[in-house]
C-alpha cells in the first residue's frame, strides 16, 4: 500500500522551477528517497512531463551506477566515491532534446565533488535539481553554505499520524497505541510481529544511527553515546542540561563525561536528526531564556527501544508526538515560560514560573498549546490552564488530551480538543 504524504509532496511541488536544489533532508529510513523517487515522479508523469524529461539516479543503486560504468563493491574495494566526470557524461548524454529537465538524485553525497556538480547544474535553466542525502554535508546549517545560498531544503520526517493510520489494518486506537509504541518510520508498517518491529528498531539504532554518527564525526568508541542516548530517552519532554546530563552519568556509575563533552554529542545527534532541541521562551518578557532546554526524539519507537520499552509513558510520548506534528506542519516551536505573582494565605506573594508546553509560531500567528494526557477532574483542568490563562494576548489557547470527546471550548477561551481531531486535521489549531 502506498501512503500519500502529501504535505512533502505539496512543499516539492511549491519550488518547482524556482532556480535552487531541492535538498530533501531528514533522519534515515523517514522516506526521503520514496518522496521524490516514486511521489513526486508519479507527479510530474501526470502533470504532462515526458519521462524522457525525468532523470533518476541513485548512487547506492548498483543498477544506476552500471550506467557510468562503477560498481559499488569495486568503490568500497579502493575506498572512494563516484567519479563525477563519468557521472555528467552520462548526464549529458540523457539530456538531447529542447525543454526542461527534472534531475532526481538520490544519496549524492556518494558521488566525489557533488557540491560542484549541483552548483554547475544550477547554472544550466532547463535543469531543475532535486537531491537527497544522509550525511554531514546535508545538514540544514550547511544546505546553504554547501550550495551557495542556493539550496532549498524539505525537511522530512518518520510518518506522522494521519499517514501512518491510512496503511494501519485495525481501528483508529489501535493504531494510536501502536504508534506511540512503535513510531512511524515506515517499514514498521510492513511488520506482523512485536519481535520483527523490535528487532527492527534496535538494529537499526544501533548499526545505522549510532554508528553512523561515530564514523562520520571519527568517535573513538560509541558507549557515551548510548549512555546519552539512553539519558534522554529516559528525560524525554523534561528540562535538562549538558550540566546535568554530566552529573547523571557520575551519578549512575558511568565513566565521568565533562558538560562540554555532552553539548558535542547532543549536537551529534541533532546533525543526524534523531533528538530535537526546544528552547524556553518567556512569554511576558518575549526574550529566549538558554538553558535548560527540552529534547524530543525523532521518533516515538526509537526513544521507546533505547530504554527496551522499559518507561512506556503515555503522557511523555503523547507530548513528543504533538512536538513532531507541529514541526511537521512547518512550524516555529518552543517551550514557554509565564511568571506569575500568587498570594499565599498570609498575604505573601511568591514569583512562580509556569510553564506552556509549546508556543507555536506561524508568521503572524502564535498559538498556545498544553498537552494534558488525561484531565479527570477540575483540580486537573485548573492546573492545565494555570498558565494559559495569565497569558498577556488573545492569541488561540489549546489544551490537547487523550480524550475522544467533542470538542469544546471554555468559559476561560481556551479550546479542549481530543489528540484525533489535532493529529487528524491539518487545520487543526485553528477549529
Amino acid at each position: 500500500m502506498q501512503i500519500r504524504r502529501d504535505i512533502y509532496l505539496d512543499r516539492l511541488i511549491a519550488r518547482k522551477r524556482n532556480g535552487m536544489a531541492k535538498v530533501i533532508t531528514g533522519v534515515r529510513r523517514s522516506g526521503k528517497s520514496f518522496l521524490m523517487n516514486e511521489l513526486f515522479y508519479q507527479h510530474l508523469i501526470g502533470h504532462g512531463v515526458d519521462k524522457s524529461h525525468i532523470i533518476r539516479f541513485a548512487f547506492d543503486s548498483a543498477d544506476d551506477l552500471a550506467k557510468i560504468q562503477e560498481n559499488p563493491v569495486q568503490l568500497a574495494l579502493e575506498k572512494r566515491k563516484v567519479d563525477p566526470l563519468k557521472f555528467c557524461n552520462y548526464i549529458d548524454q540523457q539530456i538531447r532534446t529542447e525543454g526542461e529537465y527534472y534531475l532526481l538524485l538520490d544519496e549524492i553525497q556518494l558521488m566525489d565533488a557533488f557540491e560542484s556538480v549541483v552548483n554547475s547544474y544550477l547554472r544550466d535553466s532547463r535543469l531543475d535539481l532535486y537531491v537527497t542525502g544522509s550525511n554531514s554535508k546535508f545538514l540544514s546549517s550547511d544546505i546553504i553554505t554547501e550550495f551557495r545560498g542556493r539550496g532549498d531544503e524539505v525537511r522530512i520526517y518518520p510518518f506522522r499520524f494521519s499517514e501512518f493510520v491510512t496503511g494501519f489494518n485495525g481501528e483508529k486506537w489501535e493504531a494510536w497505541n501502536e504508534f506511540l509504541l512503535y513510531g512511524g518510520l515506515p517499514q514498521i508498517l510492513e511488520m506482523a510481529t512485536q519481535e520483527q518491529k523490535v528487532s527492527f528498531l534496535k538494529t537499526i539504532f544501533q548499526k545505522v544511527y549510532v554508528d553512523d554518527i561515530v564514523s562520520r564525526n571519527h568517535l573513538r568508541g560509541d558507549e557515551t553515546l548510548n549512555t546519552l542516548c539512553d539519558c534522554l530517552a529516559s528525560s524525554t519532554g523534561s528540562l535538562t542540561n549538558p550540566k546535568k546530563l554530566a552529573d547523571t552519568f557520575v551519578s549512575a556509575g558511568y565513566k565521568a563525561v565533562s558538560d562540554k563533552t555532552i553539548s558535542t554529542y547532543i549536537e551529534y545527534m541533532k546533525e543526524a536528526f534523531l533528538i530535537e532541541q526546544a528552547k524556553r521562551y518567556n512569554v511576558k518578557g518575549k526574550v529566549y531564556i538558554g538553558s535548560p532546554y527540552k529534547y524530543y526524539f525523532c521518533d516515538t519507537g526509537l526513544r521507546n527501544v533505547r530504554l527496551s520499552f522499559r518507561q512506556f509513558e503515555p503522557s511523555h510520548l503523547m507530548e513528543n508526538v504533538i512536538y513532531n506534528e507541529l514541526l511537521s506542519r512547518g512550524l516555529e516551536v518552543d517551550v514557554g515560560v509565564v511568571a506569575h505573582d500568587e498570594k499565599d494565605r498570609n498575604g505573601h506573594i511568591t514569583r512562580k514560573q509556569l510553564e506552556i508546553d509549546f508556543v507555536v509560531n506561524h508568521g503572524n500567528q502564535r498559538y498556545y498549546i498544553q498537552s494534558a494526557y488525561a484531565i479527570p477532574d477540575q483540580e486537573k483542568m485548573r492546573q492545565e490552564q494555570a498558565s494559559l490563562i495569565h497569558v498577556p494576548d488573545s492569541f488561540r489557547k489549546i489544551i490537547v488530551t487523550n480524550d475522544p470527546g467533542p470538542l469544546w471550548r471554555n468559559e476561560k477561551g481556551i479550546t479542549i480538543m481530543g489528540i484525533f481531531d489535532f493529529l487528524l486535521h491539518d487545520n487543526s489549531l485553528d477549529l
